[in-house]
């Protein structure tokens, strides 16, 4: 029997173009959903923020976010989730709480227009639903759709300014608000405190539309749902059901360049063993993760003829004035000589300063403390394999 949209939405049409087989499974065949753990992390953090600002909306509250009550909403919702799991997960949650609420600064909670604001479309002759994480008001004249992020890895400018997802929201602000006359698009990508900002022309409102109904058109039309082996495998929901990924964990590419003249074989095959490669070390973090419970239980694992044990590796770290001032004494080095050949920050020490920088400062003066500190950074160039999309 033919399958039918009862709807579509961003989530929908996104898991159709990332790989047929997870569409198929997900909506066809109604399998079971198992989300790994950044899909249970997100949905945790959303429902925080939800819950957090919903707050400050329902008591009519101004001024800053109140860090205790965001802390508190975070313990709850990673109760509820179940399957969320790790002192430096849950650390990942409070950090992000707590720089949301200063990043926020002063609250108006007459400029919050909307907390998960449902939506519904007419977009040929489908139906479109979707939801906004956050609308503001920013003057007469002005909203602001926000969607928050927990990525990792920032969208690039031109994921961004193409984005469906924007392009669907802005439909619905102006269906919804139709007094504004600027709609301003921001994804918050709440992991590192930025607001990565786009907007949309009437002509790529009108091609999102034209490629939103073809694409319906398209899954209902389409009798065969492929498996697309991609990077993100690794956290599909339903990659425990999947034949395809259970034979890229065998190791097994359907693709073998026969010889090197033939680019697009070699091509094809290369990116197969790649997501091949990054699904198996993920795979191995899972099955890591399993073993190292256990062994916090009971201690040392023998299993399948090998020995799993925890053991303790160190690492050194020396403090600067005290072994400046020994080298200097025993070797007659100026000081700053010594300085310049062993005082060096870590990046990530810099970040932690820059953070907190951010704690103490005005926004405009931490942001131009970065430029300024990263002006100073000794940079070294090398060359790297790259592989992207045409």
């Amino acid at each position: 029997m033919p399958f039918t949209n009862e709807h579509l939405s961003f989530s929908r049409l996104s898991r159709y173009e990332q790989c047929p087989a997870a569409f198929r499974l997900h909506y066809i065949d109604r399998l079971e959903a198992a989300p790994g753990l950044p899909l249970l992390f997100g949905k945790a953090i959303h429902a925080a923020l939800e819950d957090l600002l919903l707050d400050v909306v329902a008591r009519k509250v101004d001024g800053a976010l109140d860090e205790a009550r965001a802390l508190d909403l975070w313990s709850r919702q990673w109760l509820r989730e179940g399957g969320l799991h790790g002192i430096n997960v849950f650390e990942d949650g409070v950090a992000i709480l707590k720089d949301f609420c200063r990043d926020e600064g002063l609250v108006r909670h007459e400029n919050i227009l909307a907390v998960e604001r449902e939506f519904e479309l007419a977009i040929g002759r489908f139906r479109v639903v979707g939801a906004m994480d956050r609308v503001n008001r920013l003057d007469d004249e002005t909203v602001e759709i926000v969607d928050y992020k927990s990525n990792r890895l920032l969208f690039t400018r031109a994921e961004v300014d193409s984005s469906l997802q924007m392009s669907l929201y802005q439909l619905a602000a102006e269906q919804l608000w139709p007094w504004a006359k600027t709609i301003k698009l921001t994804f918050h990508m709440v992991r590192h405190s930025i607001r990565m900002e786009t907007s949309r022309t009437r002509e790529q409102l009108e091609t999102a539309k034209a490629y939103i109904a073809a694409m319906g058109e398209q899954i209902e039309a389409a009798t065969e749902f492929p498996a697309r082996l991609n990077l993100n495998c690794s956290y599909c929901d339903h990659r425990q059901q999947c034949s395809a990924y259970a034979a890229a964990l065998a190791g097994k590419a359907s693709v073998v360049a026969s010889t090197p003249a033939d680019l697009e074989a070699v091509a094809r095959e290369r990116e197969q063993v790649a997501a091949i490669a990054k699904l198996a070390y993920a795979r191995r973090d899972e099955l890591d993760a399993v073993l190292k419970a256990q062994i916090e239980k009971q201690g040392d694992v023998v299993a399948g003829g090998r020995k799993y044990a925890m053991f303790t590796v160190s690492s050194a770290s020396f403090p600067l004035e005290a072994t400046v001032e020994r080298f200097v004494e025993a070797t007659g080095m100026s000081r700053d000589d010594v300085v310049r050949r062993v005082a060096v920050i870590d990046k990530g020490a810099v970040d932690d300063l820059l953070k907190d920088a951010r704690q103490r400062l005005p926004r405009a003066e931490a942001a131009m403390l970065r430029a300024e500190i990263d002006s100073l950074a000794e940079r070294k160039f090398s060359q790297r394999f790259s592989s992207k999309g045409a």
